[in-house]
């Protein structure tokens, strides 16, 4: 692996190739999730404590599987730490804010199958990234999912307010929203080279 910055690592994993913007990976609560500012932030900060517990785990794993020569285990192994990981935020969000875990809906579970918190694990282990790289990968990621969360609900929030056309409003809107944003994102790849 070439040596990569700290702040490289962070810039490149939020903004040059943003999971949810670039990859076009969580789709699922990218969309499901920004229709509130308020729930946005909290599924964004709840996706980026699984995706850097997961990362931490992810790198431990790789290393103990690699010294046992069981790197086929790699995949099933990663599933099982984000869905553990999935399942202690939700136990906490339930007790903590009973508000907030029924506005996250059916969405805070399937946080265990988003696929942006795999393609973390996959991807900073393919990458061949330490431990301190890992961490920062993974914050990066997580960042950059609550980025597009915030911007694409601040952006439905304005939404609601303004006189659209009948035949755009809701999904047809969202996804249009959703693909210019996509778009202005992707000004940031001449940065990756």
């Amino acid at each position: 692996m070439k040596e990569e910055s700290l702040w490289y690592i962070f810039i490149n994993a939020s903004l040059i190739n943003n999971f949810v913007l670039a990859y076009f990976l969580g789709i699922c609560p990218f969309l499901g999730v920004s229709g509130k500012m308020e729930t946005a932030t909290k599924m964004g900060g709840a996706v980026t404590f699984v995706m850097l517990i997961s990362s931490m785990c992810a790198f431990v794993i790789h290393a103990l599987l690699v010294a046992i020569n069981a790197t086929f285990l790699q995949l099933i192994s990663f599933i099982v730490v984000i869905a553990s990981t999935v399942q202690l935020v939700e136990m906490f969000i339930k007790k903590m804010s009973p508000a907030l875990f029924r506005a996250l809906g059916i969405f805070l579970p399937l946080i265990t199958t988003n696929c942006a918190i795999l393609a973390v694990a996959l991807f900073q282990t393919n990458k061949g990234y330490g431990f301190i790289e890992s961490l920062v990968y993974a914050l990066g990621a997580g960042a950059g999912f609550t980025l597009a969360l915030v911007l694409m609900a601040g952006l439905r929030e304005q939404l609601d307010f303004a006189d659209v056309p009948g035949i755009v409003k809701g999904t047809a809107l969202t996804l249009l929203v959703a693909g210019i944003l996509s778009l202005s994102f992707m000004g940031f790849a001449g940065l990756g080279s």
